[in-house]
């Protein structure tokens, strides 16, 4: 590409020059004659014998043209003479005249002329077209290897970088150059990547191991109850074996729905985002609720509010948000809903037990649980938090866990504001 471009620049380059070659001898030839001439119209006025420089001829003439410096006729036609004496310059064959006309000191008329021969003129012009172009040629060739070189000795460290990479240990970082420039950018930004992919390993490892745990233990269970009712063909054992069977399996459907969420979530699998009315969804949500569940109310309502999100996120963020929280409340539940300007927030709090403040971070990772056991006791799968937390983000939206002011847990969802 270099060579092509800058042979393309000095071709166009040569060819202009070719093109101006021919006036610019040509302006040369008339530029000597006139010097010719007014050095000879100053001898001719003094009387004395002009002098003509090398290549250059100088002719003293009457103004018909006829010759008084006793040399044979010019062969000029009247035409030419009128020209000449006009001050024009002329072109007869294979010559250049100039020519004024000045008084002698005897008061006749003189025609002092002065011509040069153009012999070879052409062939000069092709001449100095062809080694123009020829050096074009050979300035690309030059350019282009110096450009290779160029450009090979600063990708030479990027090659090291590219080395250094391949046999890096897990764990190791670049070395940063230590010139502040593009290499020592382009370093901190391979480490910055490798530690976003160690952490996405990280996290993709113990997402699989945790998954693999949590699934374990419903189909274990499925099983051994499977293999009691085959061993102990009892009626009402059977009965109660497929109770325990029909729960464990609602409970892994539940498992597997939220890791496909999820998955969809991390493959980038975004629908177009639409105003949502969190009010009336809130509502929804809570009429949702089974008998038996804790008192719940809707408070801080003024009005319609609006958030950028899908009908699905809003109605999977609520649901999840209140399970929890019918999960661990006493006796209360209070969804509020505020808005502002530019954000809307969905506040859900409970009277439960609440959440430590070194767990509040955490509640939102996959399969976290607050509790040190794995017994689940409560009845959870550990993904709802973290599927309120994905769908939320993806929005540019904020979700975070504090104290409610009944002293129990609260989730608090941050949107940005629909019109």
């Amino acid at each position: 590409m270099a060579a092509a471009i800058t042979f393309a620049c000095l071709l166009g380059l040569s060819l202009l020059a070719g093109k101006g070659l021919g006036p610019l001898l040509t302006g040369s030839v008339d530029n000597e004659l006139a010097a010719a001439v007014a050095s000879a119209s100053a001898s001719v006025s003094a009387g004395q014998r002009p002098q003509a420089p090398p290549g250059v001829t100088v002719r003293v003439l009457d103004t018909a043209g006829d010759p008084v410096d006793g040399q044979s006729a010019p062969g000029l036609s009247s035409r030419v003479v009128h020209d000449l004496k006009a001050g024009d310059r002329v072109e007869t064959d294979g010559s250049r005249w100039r020519g004024t006309v000045v008084s002698a000191p005897d008061g006749s008329q003189r025609l002092v002329a002065a011509y040069a021969g153009r012999v070879g003129f052409a062939s000069a012009v092709r001449s100095g077209t062809f080694w123009l172009l020829m050096t074009a040629l050979l300035g690309a060739l030059v350019a282009t290897l110096t450009t290779w070189l160029v450009v090979r000795s600063a990708l030479r460290p990027v090659a090291r970088m590219g080395r250094t990479l391949h046999t890096l240990p897990s764990g190791e970082r670049l070395p940063l150059p230590e010139a502040h420039d593009e290499l020592r950018a382009l370093a901190t930004e391979f480490n910055a990547l490798l530690s976003r992919q160690e952490e996405a390993n990280d996290r993709l490892r113990r997402f699989t191991g945790d998954a693999a745990h949590e699934l374990r233990s419903p189909v274990a269970s499925i099983r051994v109850q499977a293999e009691v009712a085959v061993a102990n063909p009892d009626p009402e054992l059977s009965q109660e074996t497929l109770v325990d069977i029909l729960t464990e399996a609602e409970r892994l459907s539940a498992l597997l729905d939220g890791l496909l969420s999820l998955a969809r979530s991390d493959a980038g699998e975004l629908p177009p985002a639409e105003p949502v009315e969190l009010v009336s969804e809130a509502r929804a949500a809570l009429d949702r609720l089974p008998a038996g569940s804790p008192d719940a109310r809707l408070s801080g309502v003024t009005g319609q509010v609006w958030a950028w999100a899908t009908h699905a996120e809003v109605e999977l963020v609520l649901s999840n948000l209140l399970r929890n929280a019918c999960r661990y409340a006493e006796g209360q539940i209070v969804v509020s809903v505020l808005a502002r300007p530019s954000m809307v927030r969905l506040v859900v709090d409970d009277d439960g037990p609440g959440i430590p403040p070194e767990h509040r971070e955490r509640v939102f990772d996959r399969f976290y649980r607050v509790s040190g056991d794995r017994a689940r006791a409560s009845g959870g799968t550990g993904l709802g938090l973290a599927m309120v937390a994905e769908a939320v983000r993806r929005r540019g939206g904020q979700v975070q866990a504090g104290e409610s002011p009944e002293g129990g847990a609260r989730f608090q969802v941050t949107w940005r504001a629909g019109r």
